[in-house]
This record gives C-alpha cells, sequence and structure tokens, in this order.
C-alpha cells in the first residue's frame, strides 16, 4: 500500500526578547561571510606552495630565471592588449619583470661563470 506524501512543516519559534530585527543594510555582510572573510585573512601566511631544502642554488636561479621570462613575455603580450593608463600600467610591470630577470641572471652568473658560456666561446655582454 503505498503511503502520502505527507508535508513537513518546521515552526521556528522567536524568542522576541533575545533575538535582535536583522537590518537589510546593502553596505553590511552578514556575519557568516563576516567570519569567512576574517578566517581566510588569519590564513593568509600558510603557504601551500614550498621548495624542496636540499635543491641548489644555481638550479633555483635557473628556474627563477626561466618564469621570469615566461612572465616577462606574457606581460608584453597583455600590454599589447589595453590601452591608455593600462597599458602604461602592465609596461610598468614587464620592465620591473625584466629587471628582475636581469638580476637573477647575473646573479647565476656570479655563482658559476663559466655555466652560460658555451665551450670554446666568449662571453657577449650587451
Amino acid at each position: 500500500m503505498e503511503r502520502p506524501y505527507e508535508k513537513i512543516t518546521l515552526h521556528l519559534v522567536e524568542n522576541t526578547a533575545t533575538s535582535k530585527p536583522e537590518t537589510l543594510d546593502p553596505t553590511q555582510r552578514p556575519q557568516a561571510t563576516e567570519r569567512a572573510v576574517n578566517a581566510r585573512r588569519r590564513n593568509l601566511n600558510r603557504n601551500i606552495f614550498s621548495v624542496r631544502p636540499d635543491v641548489d642554488t644555481l638550479t633555483l636561479l635557473s628556474h627563477a630565471s626561466e618564469t621570469l621570462a615566461s612572465l616577462n613575455v606574457m606581460t608584453l603580450d597583455f600590454a599589447n592588449r589595453l590601452d591608455g593608463p593600462q597599458r602604461n600600467v602592465a609596461l610598468a610591470l614587464q620592465q620591473l619583470t625584466m629587471l628582475t630577470e636581469l638580476l637573477v641572471n647575473r646573479a647565476r652568473d656570479n655563482l658559476d661563470p663559466n655555466a652560460s658560456v658555451p665551450a670554446g666561446k666568449p662571453p657577449v655582454f650587451h
């Protein structure tokens, strides 16, 4: 025998002495949102990425240099799609990336000057 569906209704009882009426002020965030935002801010210092401690300095600098070279190309490509002040900001970021790449490359060369020069060829300075 089939049972007919029963409608379940919850009756919430509000204690008017202890509850505060909720305001619908659009400038205020709900309490749950505030708690979530505050929790996220507290966890900003938690690292989710790490670098193995046994990686040597030249390898770290080589990877940093390659990453900066990629960032340089992506930023320049992005800047070329923009106009006006946004383009100027993107180009400034590209120049900072290029400068940092040059600094990393110089640090890598200082650690091992022969690593970046092919055998039998003198280094080329620009």
